[in-house]
């Protein structure tokens, strides 16, 4: 492998960020108080470009008061004459980040505002703002510029992205399986040894968090969330459809030994606290069920501990979420797999009856 030069010189991060000129907008941060109309134009947004979802204020809220948001130097608001909110940027920057600087950027213009120039010269700010944000963390890591489009979003965006030097570099697949009517029987799912399946608690949230961080050590562009941000897209969660499987009685002594055991786990065994084996959280996005004409749980994340692997941990836990989606009425069961997953998530989601319904894809620079 070669050693990498410094963030510094590969961020190349310019002293100063583009003007935005094009349809002569207003331009500020964004504030807590523009979450209304910020909800507004998102939606209008996603209606026009056939994206199967809506947001809801509760969500727009939860982005703009995440406590390691910068909306002074990390958002900005386009405005037209009349104070019409037109067009919205927001760089994200995942603050447990440990072997790569990532930055994401959201936003967008305004249907009636498109072809411009405006999102052209705006996402270019973005990049650059990115840019800076990477190299002010002074960390010398591989660095990452991202952004995200449905695989049948508008053409102009797609080639937007291709313009500013982004590359589509991973794809991801929403998938569908009926739960109710006559739908195929949930499959019951044993679970050996001392592991059990328990209901989602605050008690074990942390303890939720922890194995999810080491779920997904081995995944692609997965990085160590903080609690801050496990539990910042809350406003739709669905506690009693989420279901952990926790380990009663953990070989302390050979997980301690284990290499694959992080360093959080390993304190954590060595406190006595639990250990979560598998989990499943799971949310209800009651604003998306007129736009994809039907009823669903959606499974957030799902994952199980690397030394559990093959224990049927996950199985267990999102079986649970699946009946609890039936018995509560759903017409089918939801999620979201990157369809080059380690762990064979596809071919489980494929042998419980999940078939594709959506498709999306994520853009980078790499640095």
């Amino acid at each position: 492998m070669h050693s990498l030069a410094p963030i510094s010189q590969r961020a190349e991060a310019p002293a100063t960020l583009p003007a935005i000129t094009a349809g002569g907008l207003r331009w500020r941060p964004a504030t807590t108080d523009d979450a209304d109309a910020i909800l507004v134009l998102s939606n209008t947004m996603h209606e026009a470009d056939g994206a199967p979802y809506r947001e809801t204020i509760d969500e727009v809220r939860a982005d703009l008061e995440a406590p390691w948001r910068r909306l002074d130097t990390d958002t900005l608001l386009g405005f037209d004459d009349a104070g019409e909110l037109r067009a919205t940027a927001m760089i994200e920057t995942p603050p447990g980040d440990e072997s790569t600087v990532r930055t994401y950027c959201f936003g967008g213009v305004h249907p009636e505002r498109r072809g411009e120039g405006i999102g052209r010269e705006l996402f270019a700010w973005q990049v650059a703002r990115a840019r800076q944000i990477i190299a002010a963390t002074g960390r010398d890591l591989p660095a990452r510029i991202a952004a995200f489009a449905e695989d049948d979003a508008p053409v102009p965006l797609h080639r937007l992205y291709a313009h500013a030097g982004l590359e589509a570099r991973r794809f991801y697949s929403d998938l569908k399986r009926p739960v109710g009517g006559d739908a195929p029987l949930i499959p019951r799912v044993e679970l050996t040894g001392s592991l059990r399946l328990v209901p989602w608690s605050e008690e074990l949230d942390d303890a939720a968090r922890l194995a999810h961080n080491d779920a997904f050590r081995d995944h692609w562009g997965s990085e160590p969330q903080t609690m801050a941000q496990w539990t910042k897209n809350r406003s739709e969660f669905a506690p009693e459809w989420s279901f952990l499987v926790v380990d009663e009685q953990p070989d302390v002594k050979a997980l301690l030994a284990d290499p694959r055991t992080d360093a959080p786990t390993a304190q954590a065994l060595r406190d006595g606290r639990p250990i979560v084996a598998g989990y499943a959280m799971s949310s209800r996005y009651d604003a998306d069920f007129p736009v994809r004409g039907y009823s669903f749980g959606y499974t957030d994340v799902l994952g199980t501990r690397r030394a559990y692997r093959g224990r049927k941990a996950a199985l267990a836990a999102l079986a649970a979420s699946m009946q609890a989606f039936a018995d509560a009425g759903m017409d089918a069961a939801v999620l979201d797999v990157d369809t080059e997953n380690p762990s064979g998530a596809q071919g489980l989601y494929a042998s419980l009856g999940y078939v594709k319904e959506h498709g999306s894809r994520m853009y980078s620079i790499e640095l």
